[in-house]
């Protein structure tokens, strides 16, 4: 698969980057991208859902599965 994805701990700090970043829940496989900015102090983020992302893992994810049994 192309695209590496970040796999952190549950609780775990994550660092992003302002652009662009893409979350995928591992329970699911549903993607995210999200973008980052400061104002007045504050941190703030906007999230967009990724079907075309979403689609690549869960179908990467069937495939492992039906590779196991």
């Amino acid at each position: 698969m192309g695209i590496e994805y970040d796999e952190p701990e549950e609780g775990e700090w994550v660092q992003p980057v302002k652009e662009g970043y893409k979350f995928c829940c591992c329970d699911c496989g549903l993607v995210h991208n999200l973008d980052f900015r400061i104002r007045h102090g504050k941190v703030q983020f906007r999230a967009y859902r990724n079907e075309r992302s979403t689609g690549q893992i869960r179908r990467y994810k069937r495939e492992k599965e039906n590779n196991k049994n």
